[in-house]
């Protein structure tokens, strides 16, 4: 009997912790899924502009939470404050922008988050079956933005695809291969070949 319980003890407790190192790796690894898509696009660096959808969340403070789709000017609608600028800022930029405005006159501390809810469209023009504007995705390729275009069609050179991309108030092109990354608000363009 003495022995049953003298193996038990180790035995148990190196279930214990086995146990706990298997959810503390189900914990990171679920976390780095989770952060994937936001890395893949540099979601800290990205740019508001008209079109995206966000979601603003003061914690606390149900009638301050919204979602509002950036007018073409680039601003949203926000309770007490007017009108705010969000062209141009990352998401980071805009939460410190809504703290300091509530900040003080309405609320004391106030904890803002702001979320991407759905970004702008991108569009597939030129040499496609079905030239469009799309809903962006993070990691898109150039690749699956034809595909969501139909493909190519019989007429397209596949090895001149251009991609305007608005940086910094304005347009730059550049001609990418089909792993290339599209962004929101892109123009990709696929000229005709002529053999």
């Amino acid at each position: 009997m003495d022995n049953r319980i003298f193996y038990n003890k180790p035995v148990g407790s190196l279930f214990s912790v086995i146990t706990a190192v298997i959810v503390l790796l189900s914990f990171a690894v679920s976390s780095l899924k989770a952060a994937a898509p936001a890395s893949s696009l540099g979601v800290s660096s990205y740019r508001l502009n008209a079109g995206d959808l966000i979601s603003v969340r003061v914690f606390g403070e149900e009638e301050l939470t919204l979602e509002s789709r950036l007018t073409d000017a680039g601003t949203i609608s926000y309770p007490f404050l007017g009108e705010i600028q969000a062209r141009g800022r990352t998401v980071g930029e805009l939460e410190k922008a809504l703290v300091n405005g509530l900040k003080g006159e309405y609320l004391i501390h106030p904890r803002v988050n702001v979320t991407i809810v759905e970004y702008r469209k991108f569009f597939v023009r030129g040499e496609v079956k079905k030239p469009g504007g799309f809903s962006f995705e993070p990691g898109l390729t150039l690749e699956k933005a034809i595909a969501l275009a139909g493909g190519f069609s019989e007429r397209a050179n596949k090895k001149e695809i251009h991609v305007t991309r608005q940086e910094h108030d304005r347009s730059k092109a550049q001609v990418v291969g089909l792993e290339g990354a599209v962004y929101p608000g892109d123009i990709v363009y696929v000229k005709e070949s002529f053999f």
